[in-house]
């Protein structure tokens, strides 16, 4: 290990040149705030991660049964009362989604219909989220819907009063009457209890909640019929063990998805993001990096009287190159270790200190600053990065150092 000591005392010696050390001083300072900057946004896309994880909390149940061949599960309400049994469940609600048209004094708009039953606030926290009005379930003896803020908005359609809203589906059995469209669909008509916000644009710009009920009428179902069973778990018990035990219970048939698991293109979309941004800052570092090229090639024609000493002194071309290979790792380190150590405390200071904010208003916004959080695999990938090209580039210098 001859070749280490004397790159760090060329490392931290004082160069007989002073343009010498402000390269190097430059050069790590580079490699630094590249760095920092890939940390900072590791952070950041994080943040976003846990923001869509907690809203996703609010809006989806923890497990979510589904029919793994086919729409419709033919047993629902049967199969929801003896998941009852189970430990692990507290909770277990039959429901319908589909899509359907819904038409408001002539204006009208394609929306995601979700038929609920009574208690649906015991898997999901949708009474919290609404915004105007009140959350009615199939308790009422009148038909009542909730309505998405969008659509409420994009129909002009409020709460209160004798605003009624009209449901189109089109029906499963028969023949379509060409001379009569209209005759091919069946619809229903609702109160409007309250609007929901979800804080998910794509929830928000077209849901409509109607009873259980009214749903399975317009879809020409039957009453042990729905499309899915939503569960609540039992406090304690995590969502992939819950998972195992009530797929072992249905056997073969069902799928059973986990909260991520049913937005899993949404969190698919953001880990691709993530890491082609990776990607493109790592090109950007691997750009800055190449500053120590010529911080050593400088430091190589300045050496060059101490290179032929140590050949007088035995060492070989190999030991020579694998000092200013070891040299140019070294800047790479010491400058990506102080680009980490900056990145993490810029995002410790924006996680609870929130100084950075989003544009836009902030009555409109789910938060007012950029959230963050700092993962420790991702510091570790970044300090990977670090060195490889910290050795790419020493390799690449030494080559000259004959």
């Amino acid at each position: 290990m001859f070749a280490l000591p004397v790159a760090l005392r060329y490392l931290f010696s004082k160069k007989s040149h002073n343009a010498v050390n402000v390269i190097s001083i430059v050069s790590m300072l580079g490699v630094a705030v590249a760095t920092m900057a890939i940390v900072c946004v590791l952070s950041v896309f994080n943040g976003f991660s846990d923001l869509a994880t907690g809203r996703v909390a609010r809006t989806n149940p923890q497990l979510k049964i589904m029919a793994s061949a086919g729409k419709v599960i033919s047993n629902a309400d049967s199969l929801a009362e003896s998941l009852l049994f189970m430990d692990e469940v507290v909770a277990a609600l039959p429901t319908v989604e589909e899509h359907a048209l819904v038409m408001v004094n002539g204006l009208q708009m394609a929306v995601d219909l979700h038929g609920v039953p009574a208690g649906y606030d015991s898997v999901t926290d949708m009474s919290s989220m609404i915004i105007d009005g009140m959350y009615l379930t199939s308790e009422t003896d009148v038909p009542v819907a909730s309505l998405s803020v969008g659509t409420a908005v994009r129909l002009s359609a409020y709460p209160g009063g004798d605003m009624l809203i009209k449901l189109y589906v089109p029906k499963r059995r028969g023949r379509i009457n060409m001379a009569n469209p209209m005759a091919s669909f069946r619809a229903d008509s609702l109160f409007i209890g309250g609007v929901y916000r979800t804080e998910d644009s794509d929830r928000d710009s077209h849901g409509v909640i109607v009873p259980l009920h009214i749903a399975r009428g317009l879809l020409e179902y039957a009453n042990n019929e729905a499309t899915a069973i939503e569960l609540a778990l039992a406090p304690g018990v995590s969502e992939s063990d819950a998972r195992s035990a009530v797929g072992k219970r249905l056997g073969d048939g069902f799928v059973v998805q986990t909260r991520l698991e049913q937005e899993a293109e949404s969190f698919k979309m953001i880990s691709v993001e993530k890491w082609i941004t990776f990607v493109m800052l790592a090109f950007i570092f691997l750009i800055a990096s190449f500053n120590v090229v010529s911080t050593l090639s400088m430091l190589i024609i300045e050496k060059r009287g101490n290179m032929a000493t140590l050949r007088a002194m035995g060492a070989t071309p190999g030991m020579i190159r694998s000092i200013f290979m070891w040299e140019g790792w070294l800047i790479s380190i010491v400058g990506g270790a102080v680009g980490i150590l900056l990145g993490v405390a810029l995002s410790l200071a924006q996680e609870f200190g929130g100084f950075i904010k989003l544009g836009g208003d902030p009555t409109q916004l789910a938060i007012e600053s950029y959230p963050v959080r700092v993962e420790s695999v991702d510091l570790l990938i970044v300090m990977g990065l670090i060195i490889a090209v910290g050795g790419i580039v020493g390799w690449l210098t030494s080559r000259f150092a004959k």
